[in-house]
């Protein structure tokens, strides 16, 4: 339809449509993309090979594993933020260069003390990769036709790759050393840096006033304890010192949202917040994640633990949902370029994923195939939702903002999947333990895998009936908390229905968010 302001305004003009120059570009963003969501989930295989080798304690252990995370996720809005100021493109080749560097000392590190370090590097560089990518896609595509494909194209890649990830680690341990799984990503870096000067534009807010020192590090302490007490109240259970350090961290969130209020040059513009629909597409998206990650922490152990299928095997399984993930976006696209209302596009893909866990509450002990189904269908839907709210959300704030906004978007998908799996976690966990015989070693009531444990060193009959009575505990669990993300994502729907319903975005009102 023609902007009937466009009529009377010369000046007006629809916006440029992205060439062969731009959709290269994108292709050259991809590939950082995917290694940088691939990183989160590669080193599934390779950790018992790294422990041989560099012999790391069990803290260490864990740091080799986390502090990736960690780091990804305290380090986005400052990152975000950098890139506005300085340009993305700029931050992005920064980036480029320090994730490449950090990947080849991870791979050649000589001790838990230096893969830890170069683990850390190589957050810091996946911090400025993603934010910096999501901000040039809205500095190069300004269509919002084109735009849409560009993010429906980025939510996949992004998704498919935390799978891909840990088949990768598989094959590389496999018939190469531990190594291996971080030099895969030179080649994508020299390209990227290489390449990403001719082809990529600069981005950057031209008035962007003074970095906000103080909200750098307020920032980080009021994500990392939240991040750290969620995934290890999933791990350990409710400890003490777990609810204590989301409660620091709450405390450290207040602290931060009023210094972005009251600060001449915030990291996160509460101007952001005004833009048509930016606050529902946030929230929308932060649920999203929850059921992404909630729902993972229960498939892949069902196919790994209750099937008895190895690890790679089981990782290669979990790729088949990944089919769905790959059309989903295209579709969705499509429905709204034709004109489909977004809030039901948007409820549509809920309701969706919803069926997706009901899918999950129908399985028994021996349901490979509907369990894959479940969680094909739960992640189409999601990725219909996710790629939507970056859509919304990107097309109501300015160009000069969108490293922050990304940056924000991608922050609340970080606690969105920690909650998903500490709560949807929680309740299996509860079930479970509820359903394990009560005259079981107490190993058992613990986790799956310790029954599991258990189970091999008691003789005969006594151990394959604790094997398949931990089995069918965890299922019921998988059907509690599947029972639970369904209602929330239901809830979801209805909430995406009523807030979305009235919102229609232009490029044109982007640029009225003040900055």
């Amino acid at each position: 339809m023609t902007n009937p302001t466009c009529t009377t305004n010369p000046a007006c003009e629809p916006p440029a449509r992205a060439g062969r120059r731009e959709w290269t570009a994108l292709g050259v963003l991809m590939l950082p993309l995917l290694l940088v969501s691939m990183d989160v989930s590669v080193l599934y295989f390779a950790i018992p090979s790294i422990s041989a080798d560099l012999e790391p304690s069990g803290t260490q252990q864990l740091w080799i594993f986390d502090i990736y995370a960690f780091v990804l996720a305290g380090l986005l809005m400052t990152m975000g933020s950098l890139g506005d100021r300085v340009g993305s493109r700029k931050l992005l080749l920064f980036g480029a260069a320090a994730f490449g560097t950090a990947s080849l000392v991870a791979a050649y590190a000589n001790s838990a003390e230096t893969l830890i370090a170069a683990r850390a590097v190589l957050g810091i560089g996946g911090a400025t990769l993603m934010p910096s990518t999501m901000a040039l896609v809205r500095t190069m595509f300004t269509d919002p036709g084109q735009r849409a494909k560009a993010i429906g194209l980025w939510s996949g890649v992004m998704t498919g790759g935390i799978a891909l990830g840990s088949v990768m680690s598989g094959v590389l341990v496999e018939y190469f050393w531990w190594g291996s799984v971080f030099l895969v990503n030179l080649p994508a870096m020299a390209l990227l840096l290489v390449l990403g000067p001719i082809l990529l534009p600069e981005s950057r807010n031209p008035a962007p006033g003074r970095f906000d020192l103080l909200g750098v590090p307020l920032s980080m302490a009021a994500v990392l304890p939240v991040i750290y007490g969620l995934k290890e109240l999933t791990a350990e259970g409710p400890h003490t010192q777990y609810v204590l350090s989301i409660t620091v961290g709450l405390f450290f969130a207040h602290l931060f949202v009023q210094r972005q209020r009251t600060a001449k040059s915030p990291l996160i513009s509460p101007a952001l917040f005004r833009g048509p629909g930016f606050t529902p597409a946030v929230v929308l998206n932060l649920v999203s994640a929850f059921g992404m990650m909630g729902s993972a922490y229960f498939t892949t152990q069902y196919i790994q633990s209750v099937l008895g299928k190895s690890a790679l095997e089981a990782a290669l399984w979990a790729l088949l949902p990944s089919v769905l993930i790959g059309v989903a976006a295209p579709v969705t696209t499509q429905l709204v370029q034709k004109g489909a209302n977004r809030a039901y596009v948007v409820t549509g893909g809920f309701v969706v994923a919803a069926a997706g866990f009901g899918l999950l509450t129908l399985a028994g002990t021996d349901s490979l195939w509907l369990v894959l189904a479940g969680a094909g269908v739960l992640a189409s839907g999601i990725v219909t939702v996710m790629s939507q709210m970056m859509d919304l959300a990107l097309g109501t704030v300015p160009v000069a903002r969108a490293g922050a906004a990304s940056a924000l978007l991608e922050t609340g998908t970080e606690f969105g999947g920690a909650l998903g799996m500490a709560v949807l976690g929680s309740i299996g966990t509860a079930v479970y333990r509820d359903r394990i015989p009560s005259d079981a070693p107490a190993a058992a009531h613990e986790t799956l895998g310790g029954a599991l444990a258990t189970a091999q060193q008691l003789p005969g009959d006594t151990g394959q009936a604790l094997t398949t009575a931990a089995r069918e505990a965890f299922t019921s669990g998988m059907h509690a908390a599947a029972i639970a993300g369904a209602v929330l994502l239901l809830g979801a729907a209805a909430l995406a229905a009523t807030a979305l319903r009235r919102v229609r975005v232009r490029d044109t009102e982007a640029e009225k968010v003040l900055v």
